[in-house]
Order: structure tokens, then C-alpha cells, then sequence
């Protein structure tokens, strides 16, 4: 079952008076459940299009629908509802609130989708151990690794049950081991909670364990590779 469906997308942006071709027409269908790295050069598209598939950034045209919802049948709260319901992200600068602790990152999203605060606690705890942070609730960014952070950012991403993690470089500053245990974290949740993945990225160790690799080049799709 399609999960995400991506068709005949394309976008262009302006540099001054440039006008730059990063998507010329790609055509993506992920199922439920996929381990899916879209790898290419920088300037490729790949970064691009897990935006817009996150609705973080519109196409010029072509159509895109999340987990049955077409998101040219929503205005821009019904995108917003979309992202904060459906879609986690992970960044590759980690992207967490210097002033929150560990466990108060993970519980934002699930403030922010009204859970109450005890089940969110409860949960932002037990999503903290599943990534190997136990013992690190109070701790604040400032005072953990960068793998530490990135898995509190992994952990942020999944606690609230989305349809897909969209996972943009995620690895990009963190050292091969760091990155390594990271991906391999995120492997097992996609095993064991049927968590869909898809990450753009050019770290061959990344497109080593994925399990279906999408190369782009010059906004293309040029191989499409189940592994």
C-alpha cells in the first residue's frame, strides 16, 4: 500500500536572474514500511523533493499525496495539521530547543497535538530508552553528543506514531560510528513498529542498509534499485 505517491514533479528555483532546474519531472510511490534512501550529488534534487513530499515546500507542478491526503485539496493549516500528525522529520543540524531538556524536546510535538502530559511523559520516556538514552531525560543538547542528539531528534520524530520519518542528511555530522549506530537504531524501528523511512543522503554507508535506493541526478530520477 502507498504510503506516499509523487507524481510528475517539478520545481524551480531563481538565483537572481538563473532560473535553476532542481526537479524535472520525478515520479516516486512509496509503500508502507520502506527503508528508502534517495541518494545523489549536492544539487541533485534529493533534498528538494523530501521537502516538498514533507510539505515543507510546494511544487511547480505535479501532485503529491500523503497517506491518502492529496495536498493540493489542502490549504496551508490542513498542511500544517498534515506535518504535525503524519510526518516526522529529522534534520541534518538536529534542529532541537536549546532551553528544553531531552525528554521536553520529544514531548513538543505531542504538546503541540494536544496529548495530555502525562501519557506524553510516559511516552517520550519509553521512546528515549527504545533509543538508547536512559538516564539522558534532563539532559539538554548542549550536554549531549551529537549522536545523542540526533537520536533525541529521531526519537522527537517517531514518539507520535507518523505515517512516514522523513530523514534529510541525517548522518551528514555525526562520525561513520556515530552515523552507523544511528542508522542501525532506525533500521530496527522500521522492523519492529513498520515505521516508513526515507532519507536523502550521499553516505554510502546509509544507502548500504537501505533497503530500496533511489538515485537522482539533475533533478531526475536515474535508477531505481530494490536491494
Amino acid at each position: 500500500m502507498a504510503i506516499v505517491t509523487a507524481k510528475d514533479i517539478t520545481k524551480t528555483y531563481s538565483q537572481g536572474k538563473v532560473k535553476v532546474k532542481a526537479l524535472c519531472g520525478v515520479d516516486l510511490m512509496v509503500d508502507k514500511g520502506e527503508f528508502i534512501a534517495i541518494a545523489g550529488p549536492s544539487g541533485s534534487g534529493k533534498t528538494t523533493l523530501l521537502n516538498i513530499i514533507g510539505g515543507l515546500d510546494l511544487p511547480d507542478s505535479g501532485s503529491v499525496m500523503v497517506d491518502n491526503k492529496k495536498f493540493s485539496d489542502m490549504n496551508q493549516a490542513g498542511l500544517a495539521s498534515l506535518r504535525l500528525h503524519k510526518i516526522g522529520f529529522v534534520f541534518q543540524a538536529f534542529n532541537l530547543i536549546p532551553v528544553l531538556s531531552a525528554v521536553e524536546n520529544v514531548e513538543y510535538v505531542m504538546l503541540l497535538q494536544g496529548v495530555p502530559k502525562i501519557e506524553r511523559h510516559k511516552r517520550a520516556k519509553t521512546i528515549l530508552n527504545d533509543v538508547g538514552l536512559k538516564g539522558k531525560y534532563n539532559s539538554r543538547p548542549a550536554e549531549l553528543s551529537g549522536g545523542q542528539q540526533q537520536r533525541v531528534a529521531v526519537a522527537r520524530a517517531i514518539v507520535s506514531g507518523p505515517a512516514i520519518v522523513l530523514a534529510d542528511e541525517p548522518t551528514a555530522n555525526l562520525d561513520s560510528k556515530t552515523g552507523k549506530d544511528l542508522v542501525l537504531m532506525m533500521k530496527k524501528m522500521n522492523k519492529e513498529k513498520m515505521v516508513t523511512f526515507i532519507f536523502s543522503t550521499h553516505d554510502s554507508m546509509v544507502m548500504d542498509y537501505a533497503g530500496r535506493l533511489v538515485t537522482i541526478r539533475d533533478g531526475l530520477i536515474v535508477n531505481d534499485e530494490i536491494k
